[in-house]
């Protein structure tokens, strides 16, 4: 994109914190962070760099998350990165990143600070102090003797190493302290992190009470120190936004209204890691309940066919009594935070709900998805015809995600019982007339075809054929995939870009079908010779039942059934078919 688009597209961007990302064709070429979202997009406009300005050029679309503060947006970002390793940024392609803390899924677990956790351990953050992490890590050990020792050196053991000497370590390696009593401390520094501070700053506040007692005033000034590194830690000073449950998969809903329609922000924390977001739409019936009504929708519709996350955080109630029991069927649990870090999340998935973008514009969004420019004239095709008689093809216009009637166009085809080629010689028609100056409208910025890869395929044979260089991508009915050259997208079945496709898909068939029929009922049959048939009661009848077979195979009350038709018409018909 140019920097004059640019500048149009970050017109809606938000004022707040948040992170943004340059895409194009869904890869992730860019990822910052910005105190101010507007304005740092804006900045692009002139870059001051080759580099980025070939990075802007060739980003196709951009997408952003906000945040609560510029922290949150640090992390969210480092996440981003390391998550779709973008190309440009450089600054950001070594070793290091945001340090998080494991426990181990060991028999005796080890607790250890790390920027790359194992999969299979236990992880929270991450922390933007690595001094902080380790202050709290060491009060833990002290307090709980969770081991921080290697594999190696706890392995083959006859007798406890310097960390049990210095209180670090209970020494499970040889059996100081029996398994049960192990796991259960080890269960008390996944509680901390989880965000119960009191699991470890009691214990410190009666060490350094006993201290003062003793007059050790140094080793109470210590734990002093200590103990306000612990009860900081969860205010935000040490420790990214993340899901202060233990879960590995959490999910955070925030809900905004606009109209008759609601949109649903979906964030998604794994292993303690805020790491994606979304956005879904709804439709609000008159009789919803509200936001609880909403909620309890997308959580039954959503996750009704995806697999369910630990922990579900929502701004309230949905109310429901068969959702919640069907999520503590599924052992997941449903909360409404107060307060905390967990309420938090909430208001960040709520202000992502409120937010404004062009995405919100269908006919944008469809730009975007597609990666194509602004799709402001749509045209649809689809044919029609009854076992390769009476083949017809419509061409439809949308102009701004809107129909326009005066560009509607309708071609009889030659009769033939072939979908693929009925559709390359409907495009190729269109495209002709419009290489040859022989069409009075302008030309489209995307074409539509009713059906799937095969349908496409023909098009796109037509398209070049004649050289109309025009994008084009099909819309199959059974799962409402969008096929286009590069693959196939399944798109959330409440995108509104999709909407926008599958009113144009609707509007061709019912046009093609429109004309087959008007066709079909004007060719002559043996009712022309029906006294008390006449065309209007014909083409009634041809509509009711699809075919003269299908009026021959009706019974008299079936035809009585048609406007038109009486007891002593029902009956010639019969005796003449």
């Amino acid at each position: 994109m140019d920097g004059a688009e640019l500048r149009s597209r970050t017109a809606t961007l938000p004022r707040e914190p948040g992170v943004y990302q340059f895409l194009d064709n869904g890869t992730t070429l860019y990822v910052g962070k910005a105190v101010d979202l507007r304005s740092r997009v804006r900045s692009y406009a002139d870059p001051r760099s080759e580099r980025i300005r070939r990075m802007v050029r060739g980003a196709k679309e951009i997408d952003f998350a906000v945040t609560d503060t510029e922290t949150q947006a640090l992390l969210l970002e480092a996440n981003l990165i390391k998550r779709h390793q973008p190309r440009y940024n450089v600054r950001l392609k070594d070793d290091k990143s945001y340090p998080l803390v494991q426990l181990t899924d060991h028999e005796f677990p080890r607790i250890e600070i790390t920027r790359d956790p194992n999969p299979a351990a236990t992880a929270f953050g991450p922390f933007t102090n690595k001094g902080t992490v380790e202050v709290v890590v060491k009060a833990l050990r002290e307090i709980y003797g969770v081991r921080g020792c290697s594999d190696h050196k706890f392995s083959g053991r006859t007798r406890p190493c310097l960390d049990y000497d210095i209180g670090l370590c209970s020494a499970p390696c040889t059996g100081e302290i029996g398994g049960e009593a192990y796991i259960e401390d080890v269960e008390s520094v996944k509680r901390f992190f989880a965000g119960e501070t009191g699991v470890l700053s009691d214990p410190l506040g009666r060490r350094m009470e006993n201290a003062a007692q003793e007059q050790a005033f140094e080793r109470a000034a210590s734990l002093r120190d200590r103990l306000d590194a612990v009860e900081t830690f969860h205010e935000g000073r040490g420790e990214a936004v993340s899901s202060t449950e233990s879960a590995r998969v959490v999910e955070v809903l925030g809900v905004a209204t606009e109209g008759e329609r609601a949109i649903v922000s979906r964030l998604h924390s794994e292993n303690g890691q805020l790491v994606d977001r979304d956005r879904h739409y709804l439709d609000i019936p008159d009789e919803s309940d509200g936001h609880a009504g909403v909620l309890s929708a997308f959580i039954a519709q959503y996750y009704a066919e995806r697999e369910l996350p630990d922990s579900i955080l929502v701004p309230e109630d949905p109310a429901d009594r068969e959702l919640r029991g069907w999520l503590e069927t599924e052992r997941v649990s449903l909360k409404v935070p107060g307060a905390g870090r967990e309420a938090t999340l909430v208001d960040l998935a709520i202000k992502n709900a409120r937010r404004t973008d062009h995405s919100d514009d269908p006919v944008s969004a469809l730009a975007e998805a597609l990666s194509i420019p602004h799709p402001e004239r749509i045209e649809g095709f689809d044919v029609s015809h009854a076992q390769g008689r009476s083949v017809v093809g419509s061409n439809v216009l949308f102009v701004g995600g809107e129909s326009e009637t005066s560009g509607y166009r309708r071609k009889k085809l030659e009769e033939r019982n072939d979908d693929y080629a009925n559709m390359r010689a409907l495009v190729r028609w269109r495209a002709l007339r419009a290489v040859e100056g022989r069409d009075d409208r302008p030309d489209p910025d995307l074409l539509l075809v009713d059906g799937g890869e095969g349908q496409l395929a023909a098009a796109r044979d037509a398209l070049a054929e004649t050289g109309w260089d025009i994008s084009v991508v099909a819309l199959a009915k059974a799962e409402e995939l969008v096929i286009t050259p590069s693959g196939v997208e399944d798109w959330p079945s409440d995108a509104p870009h999709l909407h926008l496709l599958q009113r144009v898909r609707d509007e061709s068939h019912r046009f093609a079908v429109q004309y087959h029929q008007t066709l079909r009922d004007d060719v002559s049959t043996v009712l022309d010779d029906v006294p008390g048939i006449g065309p209007k009661t014909r083409t009634s009848l041809l509509r009711r039942f699809g075919s003269v077979d299908g009026i021959r195979a009706a019974s008299t009350a079936d035809l009585r059934s048609v406007e038109g038709v009486g007891e002593k018409t029902a009956k010639t018909i019969a005796e003449r078919l």
